[in-house]
């Protein structure tokens, strides 16, 4: 399963990939924020997104919304994960059709549980 880990901070990303790694998931595509991300979607062969939400040229719900509304990657599953932890920025992104939402810090645990929830 090749995941697209879309966030603007270089360290945060090097968690994801290494937190995914610990749990067993070892192919990667990355971008630093929504605009590059379409591109790496449409030149890659993706199984699942992540997406931070707070990043620079278009944010995470506005990537979330453009996925979804475009059928060729509609049906990719997205895990938004972010340190926005308000009630209604999580109903938000759950609305614009994330599948499931984590809040950081969290732990590998937390990560394996909300991927295994999403793919089941």
């Amino acid at each position: 399963m090749k995941i697209l880990i879309v966030e603007d901070s270089p360290t945060m990303r090097r968690i994801v990939k290494n937190t995914l790694k610990r749990i067993g998931y070892s192919e990667f595509e990355e971008a630093e924020d929504g605009l590059s991300a379409l591109t790496k979607l449409a030149d890659s062969s993706i199984d699942f997104i992540i997406t931070d939400w707070n990043m620079p040229e278009m944010n995470g719900l506005d990537f979330i919304q453009r996925v979804k509304s475009n059928s060729t990657y509609s049906k990719i599953p997205i895990l938004m994960v972010t340190t926005r932890s308000v009630e209604q920025d999580v109903l938000k992104a759950l609305e614009a059709g994330a599948a499931s939402y984590i809040i950081k810090p969290f732990t590998p645990q937390v990560m394996r549980e909300k991927i295994n929830e999403i793919l089941n």
